[in-house]
Order: C-alpha cells, then sequence, then structure tokens
C-alpha cells in the first residue's frame, strides 16, 4: 500500500539546515519541485534551505559529497529528471546516483532524500510535479521525519530506531 502525504506540515524543524541539490536538465519542471519542498520546510521552520543546482543529475551525488563534508546540512534533498532514451545512458545516470548517494549517505551520516524521477517520456516526469502528485510533497515530508528522527536518537539512544 503507498503512503499517502499532504502537503501540510506533521512536525516542526526549527532550525535545521537542508540542502537541495538539483540536475538543470528538465528544469522547468524539477522547479516544482523544489519549490513545493522548500516551502513545506519552511512552513515547518527550517532555518535555512539553500538550493545548489548543477549541470546534469550525473553532478550530483559529488555536490552531495561535498554538501555533506561540511557538516553544515540535518538533509540533503536531491532532485532530478532522467528520461529513457535509445542507449543505456539512462540506466547507467541512475545506477550511479542510486550507489554513489547512498555511499554518501553512510560515509557521512547525513540522510538523503532522492527524487530523481526515472522516466520514459517527459509526460511522466510532469504527472509527478503537479498537484497532488508533486513528489516534492514526499521529499518534504521524508526530510521532516528524518530529521525529527534523528533529533530523538541523538537526545536519547535508547530510542528503537
Amino acid at each position: 500500500m503507498k503512503k499517502a502525504y499532504a502537503q501540510s506540515v506533521s512536525a516542526s524543524i526549527t532550525g535545521a539546515r537542508i540542502a537541495i541539490v538539483q540536475g538543470a536538465w528538465h528544469k522547468e519542471h524539477s522547479d516544482r519541485m523544489v519549490a513545493t519542498s522548500r516551502e513545506m520546510l519552511e512552513a515547518a521552520g527550517c532555518e535555512k534551505v539553500d538550493i545548489y543546482l548543477v549541470p546534469g543529475v550525473y553532478e550530483i551525488p559529488l555536490t552531495s559529497k561535498k554538501l555533506a563534508k561540511t557538516g553544515r546540512y540535518d538533509a540533503i534533498i536531491v532532485y532530478g529528471i532522467i528520461v529513457k532514451g535509445d542507449t543505456d545512458h539512462y540506466e547507467v545516470l541512475l545506477q550511479t546516483n542510486i550507489r554513489e548517494l547512498g555511499r554518501v549517505m553512510y560515509d557521512y551520516e547525513v540522510p538523503i532524500i532522492m527524487e530523481i524521477l526515472p522516466v520514459f517520456k517527459i509526460e511522466d516526469a510532469i504527472a509527478r510535479t503537479m498537484g497532488d502528485g508533486n513528489k516534492g510533497i514526499e521529499a518534504a515530508q521524508a526530510t521532516i521525519d528524518i530529521v525529527t528522527l534523528y533529533r530523538r536518537l541523538g537526545k536519547d539512544s535508547s530510542v528503537p530506531a
């Protein structure tokens, strides 16, 4: 069963600092996810939402690593759109992001919420960036949830995960 998210804030993350890394390809569509998540994070009390635009999705993992290394962020959200073409480039980009973002998350203990949309046609991406289907809603709520959990875990190590 799919978890439903509402575009309302479920908890407060007052003072949190969040980085958003966005691939520039299909920016006109991913901008909607970025705007929605920023709005929700600010409504939850987020102190700072920094947005970093990179040339494409291939640059997202290294940029995320550099941001995680600073220790300034409670979480990083990544956005991008990969449209399948006639070659395996789509798979290379997707698998590289999954592998390397996981590595960054575990190496630096900074949660990374990934909304890189692998789609077969641009209309599929548009559907995932509009209205209730906007993946920015899910990303913001997941960020709020994980920052809240990690704050609880930091205060009381006996809290079950």
